[in-house]
This record gives C-alpha cells, sequence and structure tokens, in this order.
C-alpha cells in the first residue's frame, strides 16, 4: 500500500470520499486533483493540479476517482487501470459489511450503508449514504446506488445505471445497463431496456 492518496474532484462526492478516506486512517496524505483552477483547497485538503497531471503521481499515490457522473468516473477509471494506477476501495467505518461480500476497486461505500451477504459489488461504484443492498445483489460496474435506496434480495443491476434517491428494488429483480430510475420510484417488474424509469411502480418515460 502506497502511503499517499490522490482523489480526482474536489467538490461533492470527491469530499465526502476524502472524508472516508481521512476516516479509514490508512494514508499519511490525502490531496486532489480538480479542472477548477480557482479551487487550491477542498476540506482543507490541498489541490495540487488538474486532473490531466494525474500521471505524474501513478508511482507516488493510489488514486481514486471521486466524480459521481457515472459515464465520466468510468471514463477516467479505465484510463488510470490502463496506466496500471492503484485504485483502492473506500468504505467508511459506518458502513456495515456482511460476509462473502466482494467490492471491486474504485468503489466508495458512503456511511450508514449496508451490503449484505454473498452480493457482489463492481468496480467504481457508488453506493451511498444509508443505502441497503441485501443478500445475493449483483451490482455491476460504473452503478450508482443514491442515498436512501433500498434493494432486497437477488437483485441485479446493469453497467452504468443509477437508482436515485429513496428509490426501492423489490426481490429477484433484474434492471439492466444504462437505466435511471427516478427518486423514490418502486422497481417489482424487470426492466430489460435501458432508459428512465419512474413512479410507483416504475414506468418508462422515455
Amino acid at each position: 500500500m502506497k502511503e499517499k492518496l490522490l482523489i480526482i474532484g474536489a467538490s461533492g462526492h470527491g469530499k465526502v470520499c476524502a472524508d472516508i478516506a481521512l476516516k479509514m486512517n490508512k494514508w499519511k496524505t490525502v490531496e486532489f486533483l480538480d479542472d477548477d483552477r480557482s479551487i487550491k483547497s477542498s476540506m482543507g485538503l490541498k489541490v495540487i493540479g488538474t486532473s490531466d497531471k494525474v500521471f505524474k503521481y501513478i508511482d507516488e499515490y493510489e488514486i481514486f476517482v471521486g466524480i459521481g457522473n457515472n459515464a465520466t468516473r468510468q471514463r477516467i477509471h479505465e484510463m488510470l487501470e490502463t496506466v496500471e494506477a492503484t485504485i483502492p476501495v473506500l468504505i467508511h467505518p459506518n458502513a456495515v459489511i456482511g460476509n462473502q461480500v466482494e467490492i471491486g476497486n474504485g468503489t466508495a461505500v458512503v456511511a450508514g450503508a449496508v451490503i449484505n451477504c454473498c452480493t457482489k459489488i463492481g468496480k467504481s461504484c457508488i453506493i451511498n449514504t444509508s443505502s441497503t443492498i441485501d443478500h445475493d445483489n449483483n451490482i455491476e460496474n460504473f452503478v450508482h446506488i443514491s442515498p436512501g435506496a433500498h434493494l432486497a434480495g437477488r437483485v441485479y443491476v446493469g453497467k452504468g445505471s443509477w437508482l436515485g434517491i429513496g428509490s426501492v428494488v423489490s426481490n429477484n429483480i433484474n434492471i439492466t445497463c444504462g437505466c435511471q430510475i427516478g427518486a423514490g420510484s418502486i422497481v417489482v417488474e424487470d426492466i430489460s431496456e435501458p432508459g428512465v424509469y419512474v413512479g410507483v411502480p416504475s414506468r418508462k418515460i422515455q
């Protein structure tokens, strides 16, 4: 393990990632890169350059993508993999992780989240504040499970999907890649076509 952590993105999600990293107490130094040159520090931590400078820090720092947008996070994460960056997992000490849970690199598990046993979480996901993922779920890469979202047992969520705040997914449901589930929506049937789904029960609107 390297003693320094560099987070790409010093705004909302990046700050949450930094807060998790500080509470994990694994790195001697936590710093940011951000493309807004006017930001010199965030949360009292230094912004040491823009994201295009990341390559000069690969050998010295572990690198984490602290960007909320799924597509942007995916693009940067995959670029970091091509240059063999060391990409950690960030898990808040107040998250609950069950037995036989797999979590891919670049994923952030935020305070109050619960991931129950025998669940697989892909790489560069966001498991956000007080969300719950029950047993035997399979969450693919680059998914965002928003604050307060709840997934019952044996749920599958495809690559790059986003589940809005307070959404609920019933048990044994499959959600395909590239879906957006609106805030407060309830999913009770499989979703096989990418798109935007809202309502109780959820329905496709675009």
